[in-house]
């Protein structure tokens, strides 16, 4: 069975930083897109960003760059989400997910792309 558990989420202050972790399990991670993605009361999903492990592409979302980075530890089967110089606008729920890439990083940018979910971690920046 799949399983995405995220973690590392919490309270921070603006211009601080966190980093998330999503720990996978059930499918080989390697083969895999993993997406990043976050969610902020009353506003749709929006991604963040997505790794291929497979050809070692990643991208990050506009509203991100500069500031947030992807990054897997395959041989743990982890991967992160470097948050750094937060925003309050930042604060939402964030969720990694997976999918078999059939595109690009960038085309696979949208929460339809993918099958199998984790459960979300709450990130709060405060001003």
């Amino acid at each position: 069975e799949v399983y995405l558990v995220e973690s590392g989420g919490g309270l921070a202050q603006a211009g601080g930083s966190l980093r998330l972790s999503c720990a996978a399990s059930g499918f080989p991670v390697d083969d895999y897109a993993i997406g990043w993605f976050r969610q902020a009361p009353g506003k749709e999903r929006e991604g963040v960003g997505c790794l291929i492990s497979t050809d070692g592409s990643t991208y990050v979302a506009d509203s991100v760059k500069g500031r947030f980075t992807i990054s897997t530890d395959n041989a743990k089967k982890t991967l992160y989400l470097q948050m750094t110089r937060l925003k309050p606008e930042d604060t939402a729920i964030y969720y990694c997910a997976a999918a078999l890439p059939t595109a690009v990083c960038m085309a696979m940018i949208r929460p339809g792309w993918y099958d199998y979910w984790g459960q979300g971690t709450q990130v709060t920046v405060s001003s």
